[in-house]
């Protein structure tokens, strides 16, 4: 994307007046999307940003600066000015000769989204509105959206770092609105995925369409959700969100550093059912949240985070392993350029069990099954949280029988994670969007059917 010796350059220079670290991340990124709303297109964009941004530790503190002139001059004065908080130092640091890393290029073999025409993906879009509608009458307004994604980027470092690589995701999403004699409800389906168009060679528009309508159409039958503390079985693809907030801002390094997670100090301690092995892992193939390298130029890893119950690590970027004397699991991202980079999660999921989800709902007497979850907020210094459940079901003499309004779930990270008592043998993941901090960034939430003995939901049942 730039020269070697440009960037070599650019790191000298930020180091010029002294600092124990310096970082050159430069990013092209092209990206297309297009929404349909009642079967008028409502939006078609395309764009691609470009830029670098600089950053320079001393000590505690960090001076960072971003430009989109990629040019030598514009990459010194950007150099320059993330210097400037270090310019007191007198202390000088010698950077190590950049090693450049194998290039992770994006197999030729896959079907490019940008080569694309535009009109085809419309008429996916088309597809997906048709296919909603023919669900019946009820159905009154479908919206749909497509996405995609190619993103180039280049980071080197002081250490001696040098990293290229490419990203591509694809996305596709619709929602579905029924209207009945309880008023509107509303279901929706969302497929993402790091890979290009050929994610369509597998998938089925016409049932996940479907799949959104019906879903819509039952919960208009739907009864209020009962209120207090029952047991809830989550299905895999719709109760992954729930960890990830609930556990897994908590178990990043810098809120565990500054002791605003509810997890620091418990390293080694039993903070979870026996039946809980939670892993953090950028490796997954072809997931939401996967990648070769971070956004700091670390190679993706899987990073067992809580192992039978028992914490065993937490999440690292550079700084704050740095800070630690240890080394980055890998967890350093960034929205862009023009962001520091931070512990963030990446696909983040739990280990199946040995019961199967029939045996679960069957060995649960009465409770709520929940099918897909909403969002949700934590508080990582306590782990409190509230969580929508946008589609669940009763659960009664251990059969799944009527749908239920959309409610609360209410409750404490660790008191769920020590409160399952049964884990499933199968397994989902599904995309989400992580935000923290102002910048948001792609990741995966993943987990078998569970079972928690008792959690509060926030229901209107007997109101």
């Amino acid at each position: 994307m730039i020269e070697s010796n440009l960037v070599e350059k650019v790191i000298r220079s930020a180091l010029s007046r002294g600092g124990d670290f310096a970082e050159i991340f430069v990013e092209e990124k092209t990206t297309f999307s297009a929404s349909l709303d009642d079967a008028i297109v409502e939006e078609l964009s395309s764009g691609t940003a470009r830029g670098a941004g600089i950053r320079v530790r001393y000590g505690d503190t960090t001076g960072f600066a971003h430009t989109a002139d990629l040019n030598e001059n514009g990459l010194l004065r950007a150099a320059q000015a993330a210097s400037s908080l270090a310019q007191n130092s007198s202390k000088s640091r010698q950077i190590m000769a950049l090693q450049e890393r194998v290039f992770s290029p994006i197999d030729p073999l896959k079907n490019l989204p940008m080569t694309i025409a535009k009109d085809r993906k419309i008429e996916l879009l088309k597809h997906l509105n048709d296919a909603a509608r023919s669900a019946g009458s009820a159905i009154r307004q479908v919206g749909a959206s497509y996405s995609d994604s190619l993103r180039r980027f280049l980071v080197a470092n002081s250490d001696g770092v040098f990293v290229e690589e490419e990203q591509i995701r694809t996305r596709i999403s619709i929602s579905a609105i029924a209207l009945g004699d309880t008023g509107m409800q509303g279901g929706y389906e969302t497929v993402a995925m790091t890979k290009g168009f050929e994610i369509f060679q597998d998938l089925d528009i016409e049932q996940m369409a479907l799949k959104a309508a019906n879903r819509a159409i039952l919960k208009l039958s739907a009864r209020p959700a009962p209120s207090g503390q029952v047991p809830v079985v989550l299905n895999g693809l719709g109760g992954g969100v729930l960890f990830h907030e609930a556990c897994g801002h908590g178990l990043e390094a810098d809120h565990v550093l500054k002791e605003s997670s509810v997890y620091a100090g418990k390293i080694g301690r039993s903070v979870a059912s026996p039946l809980v092995t939670l892993l953090d892992d950028g490796t997954v193939t072809d997931q939401w949240g996967t990648f070769h390298h971070d956004d700091e130029g670390h190679i993706s890893s899987k990073n067992t985070l809580i192992q039978d119950g028992v914490l065993v690590d937490y999440m690292w970027d550079q700084t704050q392993g740095d800070r630690t004397k240890r080394d980055s699991s890998g967890n350093g991202r960034r929205q862009s350029y023009a962001h520091l980079p931070m512990v963030r999660m990446t696909n983040t999921y739990l280990m199946p069990g040995e019961s199967t989800p029939q045996e679960i709902i069957a060995d649960t007497e009465y409770g709520i099954y929940v099918s897909q979850l909403g969002g949700g907020q934590v508080n990582t210094a306590t782990g409190d949280f509230v969580f929508g459940m946008t589609e669940a079901y009763l659960i009664e003499d251990g059969r799944i029988t009527a749908p239920l309004r959309e409610a609360n779930l209410i409750g404490n990270g660790p008191e769920v994670l020590a409160n399952i008592d049964a884990v499933a043998n199968d397994f989902s993941i599904v995309p989400g969007t992580c935000g923290k901090d102002g910048q948001s960034v792609p990741v995966g939430c993943g987990q078998p059917t569970l079972r928690i003995k008792a959690v509060t939901v926030g229901g209107t049942a007997g109101a």
